[in-house]
């Protein structure tokens, strides 16, 4: 087996076992991010704290090992290590040294960057191949959207200014502050902390939520048909079967 193969393995890739270590640790990778939030809760009786201990060693050793191989099987070990997926690796095995000199555990805090690992499940996730593509296809697009809501915002902390300073100056007290306002209103989240009280200030809030839901609508409809688009051509299409001759 060559270390380009085993790196295939590592990856999904491998069309013999790459499905199976693939789901591995995929697996793992979830067991340790159950392992991180169990961790936390407190009354947990020793004989649990055990067994999290346990589970949380044999995740170090599955997580030291695949950063080992993927090291040693690397064309490249330099550009791997200070890769955004070597450091990810390198950070979520660290813990492990403590075994090594007890004086270190205080490495075990890194153990809490485990759950970086999670983003390691979109690694050779296809779905997210798509995504990439149907972004870069709408590029354009979305700058375009990006430069308007920007835009948007800023008159909307200006308006927002203009008809809520004078009633409430510690509020509104300066277009810098009304900006936090108008993201809150523009994502239609609405915290609370920021209220318009006046006629118009309620008025112009209207207009701005109809206004936040159409800059958040319109590019998702966007990267949407740039999916589907993506979807279709990926998709083999079926030869028409022909029809028996008579």
């Amino acid at each position: 087996m060559t270390r380009a193969t085993i790196i295939h393995i590592l990856d999904g890739t491998d069309p013999a076992f790459g499905t199976s270590v693939a789901w591995f640790l995929n697996v793992v990778i979830g067991v340790s991010a159950a392992t991180i939030a169990l961790e936390t809760m407190p009354g947990l009786s020793p004989a649990l704290y055990q067994v999290l201990g346990i589970v949380e060693w044999f995740v170090l050793v599955v997580f030291t090992l695949e950063y080992l191989t993927r090291l040693i099987c690397s064309p490249n070990p330099l550009r791997y290590a200070i890769s955004f997926w070597g450091i990810i690796d390198l950070l979520s095995c660290l813990p492990i040294l403590s075994v090594v000199k007890p004086e270190w555990a205080v490495l075990r805090s890194f153990r809490l960057l485990r759950a970086l690992r999670l983003l390691k499940l979109f690694r050779s996730s296809r779905a997210l191949d798509r995504l990439a593509h149907a972004l870069d296809e709408v590029r354009d697009e979305l700058l375009l959207f990006v430069v308007l809501a920007v835009i948007m915002l800023y008159v909307s902390a200006v308006g927002i200014y203009v008809f809520e300073n004078e009633a409430q100056p510690d509020v509104f007290s300066s277009i810098p502050h009304s900006f936090w306002w108008a993201i809150a209103s523009f994502t239609t989240v609405g915290y609370g902390d920021m209220v318009p009280i006046t006629l118009g200030g309620r008025v112009f809030t209207s207009f701005i939520l109809f206004i936040g839901l159409g800059v958040v609508a319109v590019p998702a409809a966007i990267v949407t048909t740039a999916l589907l688009e993506a979807e279709t051509n990926v998709r083999p299409r079926h030869p028409s079967k022909k029809k028996p001759k008579t």
